[in-house]
């Protein structure tokens, strides 16, 4: 009887010992899972990458998908192509390779080309919208339009946006617009949001973090040499606002956001205020009254400041615009 009592104890520690370990592991899976990169939002309309066909088209868009994760590694300083372009990788700025719900995607993309652009004045196509990124958000030089890499980038966006039907506007697509506050955005308030919830990743100035072979970037640099020039659209605090609500800090979705739209749109401003590269942007928007209303740089076809188009607030510049020309 007593043996058999002391089995039954010993049986019973083995299945408090084995749940305790089971729960332990669980919680070591979870926590190193979030310090995986973000993952692809379940969106019906995104395409899985499993399905990419096993052929010739396949293999471009799977190519054009590693230039968008790791761009840095084929053109940026050290880049095994070409030496064109800073330390960015494209999916920094469209994340999950631009396959993440209000990250930036590039659902719309390929559909929305060619079209006429204010910014340029121009009829522009897919083509040059990839130029674009790469003069102004990856602050370099344009790659070969013949070239493969160009035809992969191509092939990689019309991938991704093919269940979209032109016109259509499905719900995540792009980048969550804030409601405008009934102030300026505050660089002050920002750089204490910054301090507390950026600066972990990101660096105390702004620096990110590289990978240990220097071909790239864990968390990208937010200003400085190596980050984004004043041309790229998301130097418009809007943009950048939008972008950190959904998705910042590490771990924020639209649906779980981290940060306040207050706390968006100040350090939006906060980051923005840092140095970042100069571009010639003289032939930006040459009818000035398409200007973006947080556009940053004058002249304007209205009487508000520069300083106003670039912090707000904004309501009156729209207002005016709407109609409004007081």
């Amino acid at each position: 009887m007593k043996r058999s009592l002391i089995i039954l104890t010993l049986v019973a520690l083995i299945i408090i010992l084995s749940v305790f370990i089971e729960s332990r592991i669980k919680r070591k899976q979870i926590k190193s899972e979030t310090n995986l990169p973000i993952a692809t939002t379940p969106v019906s309309l995104f395409p899985d990458s499993n399905q990419i066909p096993a052929t010739s088209y396949g293999d471009l868009v799977r190519y054009g998908k590693s230039l968008v994760a790791n761009t840095a590694f084929y053109f940026g300083p050290d880049g095994e192509l070409q030496h064109v372009s800073n330390r960015l990788n494209c999916q920094n700025c469209h994340l999950a390779a631009g396959m993440k719900e209000y990250g930036n995607n590039f659902l719309l993309v390929a559909n929305g080309y060619p079209r006429y652009k204010e910014r340029s004045g121009l009829m522009e196509s897919l083509v040059k919208k990839v130029e674009d990124c790469f003069e102004r958000s990856l602050n370099g030089k344009i790659i070969d339009s013949n070239s493969r890499e160009m035809k992969a980038f191509i092939a990689y966006l019309g991938w991704v946006g093919a269940a979209v039907k032109k016109g259509e506007k499905p719900k995540g697509t792009g980048l969550e617009e804030l409601p405008f506050m009934d102030r300026a955005a505050d660089t002050l308030k920002g750089k204490t949001v910054f301090e507390n919830k950026c600066m972990v990743c990101h660096g105390k100035n702004g620096q990110g973090q590289e990978l240990p072979d220097s071909t790239g970037t864990i968390y990208p640099p937010l200003w400085g040499a190596d980050s984004y020039n004043v041309g790229a659209s998301i130097y418009r605090v809007s943009k950048f606002a939008g972008f950190v609500k959904s998705n910042m800090p590490f771990g924020a979705t639209h649906d779980l956001p981290q940060l306040s739209n207050e706390e968006a749109w100040d350090v939006a401003a906060y980051v923005n205020t840092q140095f970042h590269p100069s571009k010639d942007l003289s032939g930006d928007w040459p009818v000035l009254s398409k200007k973006p209303y947080d556009y940053p740089f004058g002249p304007y076809s209205d009487k508000f400041s520069e300083n106003q188009h670039k912090y707000g607030p904004f309501t009156p510049i729209k207002n005016f615009y709407a109609g409004d020309k007081k």
